[in-house]
């Protein structure tokens, strides 16, 4: 029933910005905290920002000060907006309902690569 379409990934140099978009369908996305995650292949996904159903955001310490969540609760749309790209980010990225019921749902997510 939930639906998570990232988009918005690409190739970027080092130091360049990409804003990652998610649309979610099958929830009342209001009312659910929501997350941003990241996975290297070979290695385990990883939290890079969550964002509170009230709009309370966390970061992990490698993306803070770079990247910004945000949400629009009318579009349904989970946003990440990343600056300040190190190689170290590249990674496919995915959204998350934070929430028990659906923690085992991800989508496609959306590819970063950041190289010169």
């Amino acid at each position: 029933q939930v639906r998570f379409v990232e988009s918005g990934g690409g190739l970027v140099q080092p130091g360049g910005s990409l804003r990652l978009s998610c649309a979610v369908s099958g929830i009342n996305f209001r009312l659910f905290d929501m997350g941003w995650y990241r996975q290297v292949p070979g290695n385990q996904r990883e939290m890079v920002a969550r964002i509170s159903s009230g709009g309370s955001t966390n970061f992990a310490e490698f993306v803070e000060g770079r990247f910004t969540i945000s949400r629009n609760n009318v579009r349904n749309t989970l946003n990440l907006q990343m600056n300040n790209l190190k190689p170290d980010d590249t990674a496919v990225y995915y959204c998350h309902v934070d929430a028990e019921r659906w923690r085992q749902y991800w989508g496609q997510g959306t590819r970063v690569t950041v190289s010169a």
